[in-house]
């Protein structure tokens, strides 16, 4: 069985429903992980990603904020989500295809401005989400399983356009990156993109805040894909699509793909 997985931070499902339908038409994804969906699960506009062969959908969603959804050309069945830190929002869900492949899709908290947990409560928040995802892993240690989703990290120095500049930034602090660290090892992910793309500066994210994102290119690879070890040599084919970046009313991130034969 081989299929294609990509993943997305759409930034209002609702809002940029035509972009969605646009990237199931042109690269079909078998399965399409969303986050940032910003509505509740019964308001996703399921009529038109049915009619492009898309007729599963797990999904957990919030008004106005957070959710997140996972669309699919091949059955999956609910399996389940967390409220990880306590937070009460929409931001992790699970679906098992019929092999028992299980796909976690995350959305980690942005984590505000301020890069210190004393003086910002959403930066702690995130640490305790991401420690709160270590405990999961380490008690119940994942197996046939991938994670995909906005991690709202970029954890290596080529996984941002300059990585001096960024060490006091959100989302590459050092923190950051040692609570992404410890999640990862917990649950002995590999991540998919990087064993297939293992050098070069890589970017998944660009600012809406600059005047032209595609000649600045200040990007950051904050959306990720990992496997566990004994489905990850499985993987091949990953990329991201950049492109998409500019596509009308765009998101700020760009979806990842990768492709596993299992």
């Amino acid at each position: 069985m081989s299929f294609t997985i990509a993943t997305w931070n759409i930034n209002s499902v609702r809002l940029r429903e035509p972009i969605v339908t646009r990237l199931m038409g042109e690269e079909a994804p078998d399965i399409l992980c969303l986050q940032e969906c910003k509505c509740l699960a019964e308001q996703i506009p399921t009529e038109a990603f049915q009619a492009l062969g898309y007729r599963w959908q797990v999904a957990r969603g919030q008004k106005s904020y957070n959710g997140v959804a996972i669309l699919s050309k091949l059955p999956i069945s609910d399996a389940g989500g967390e409220d990880f830190a306590g937070l009460g929002h929409a931001r992790h869900v699970a679906a098992r295809l019929d092999n028992g492949v299980t796909i976690h899709n995350f959305y980690v908290p942005a984590g505000g401005d301020i890069p210190d947990r004393d003086q910002n409560v959403k930066f702690g928040q995130k640490l305790d989400f991401l420690a709160h995802m270590r405990d999961g892993f380490s008690k119940d240690k994942p197996a046939r399983a991938i994670l995909v989703g906005d991690l709202n990290i970029a954890p290596r120095e080529d996984d941002v356009w300059n990585h001096k500049a960024l060490l006091k930034i959100v989302s590459h602090t050092p923190i950051e990156v040692e609570h992404l660290a410890a999640a990862q090892d917990a649950g002995a992910w590999v991540d998919v993109t990087r064993k297939d793309i293992p050098d070069g500066l890589l970017y998944s994210w660009w600012s809406y805040r600059a005047p032209d994102w595609d000649a600045a290119d200040k990007g950051r690879r904050l959306d990720h894909i990992w496997a566990t070890p004994d489905i990850a040599n499985a993987s091949h084919t990953s990329r991201i699509l950049r492109a998409a970046r500019g596509w009308d009313q765009p998101s700020d991130h760009a979806p990842v793909f990768a492709t596993f034969d299992l």
